[in-house]
């Protein structure tokens, strides 16, 4: 609330008589009270912007949306090349009460407080629909954008190592992997099927997640693996088999 209320971009007494004039009744105590000051500070972010515009409503769940749903919180460069979306950063500032955006680039974005992405994902709480972020549908478009990224990214030797390196000898290994993989395509490789296990087998996008897992395994299989090892971390690849096997079996029984 301090932070809403010290706003750079706005008069604080006008911040304040946003504040003050939330519902007084003893309805709003305990969850539903936080619920309202959420809600209140998103508005604020749409007051200029034409009710109309869904393309702009449509990208920026898509941008706080990932802020909410990713396992492990990357940087505003990462999210951008996981997302494909620009101006990423202008658009989470707004939102500098509930979250912590880092003026240096490396550090991670990072919501304030738990209980703002559950309010997001819970239609009962977030009720204005500019702003609710659809769990399902949300790690499907995360889960997409990995495969994209690594579709594009991902190759042998993506570190351009000599042949035969023995890794434990590279002396330079983490600036190969900061310069060649980086933050997002790291991401995408360990956390690919965790979004998978959360699109239920009912979505209408099981047929374009199965198209891309399909085309994973064909192509990139053993590039996955590769980084994964680069970055040691090979058995999350044991771990997203089982969790591929897992969806399919449960897909098929849906």
């Amino acid at each position: 609330m301090v932070k809403f209320v010290t706003s750079e971009n706005h008069a604080p007494t006008e911040q304040l008589n946003r504040i003050i004039s939330l519902p007084q009744s003893t309805a709003c105590e305990g969850r539903s009270g936080i619920d309202l000051l959420y809600t209140r500070v998103l508005e604020q972010v749409f007051n200029d912007v034409d009710a109309y515009d869904e393309e702009f409503h449509s990208n920026f769940r898509t941008k706080v949306g990932a802020v909410s749903l990713v396992l492990n919180p990357l940087s505003v460069r990462a999210l951008s090349d996981l997302l494909k979306l620009s101006n990423i950063s202008s658009t989470l500032c707004s939102l500098h009460s509930l979250l912590l955006v880092p003026m240096s680039d490396p550090a991670p974005v990072c919501v304030l407080h738990k209980s703002f992405p559950d309010f997001l994902t819970d239609p009962k709480r977030c009720k204005d629909k500019r702003f609710f972020v659809e769990p399902t549908d949300h790690h499907a478009k995360i889960l997409l954008s990995c495969h994209r990224l690594m579709e594009q990214r991902l190759k042998k030797n993506i570190c351009n190592l000599d042949d035969h390196a023995v890794l434990s000898e590279v002396k330079d290994l983490s600036t190969q992997q900061k310069a060649h993989i980086g933050d997002a395509l790291e991401y995408a490789c360990w956390f690919w099927t965790k979004h998978l296990l959360e699109i239920p087998g009912s979505s209408s996008c099981v047929g374009e997640v199965q198209k891309a897992i399909d085309t994973f395994f064909t192509k990139h299989l053993l590039h996955w693996i590769e980084v994964l090892v680069l970055t040691k971390n090979l058995d999350v690849g044991v771990y997203a088999i089982n969790d591929v096997e897992q969806w399919y079996t449960l897909v098929s029984n849906g």
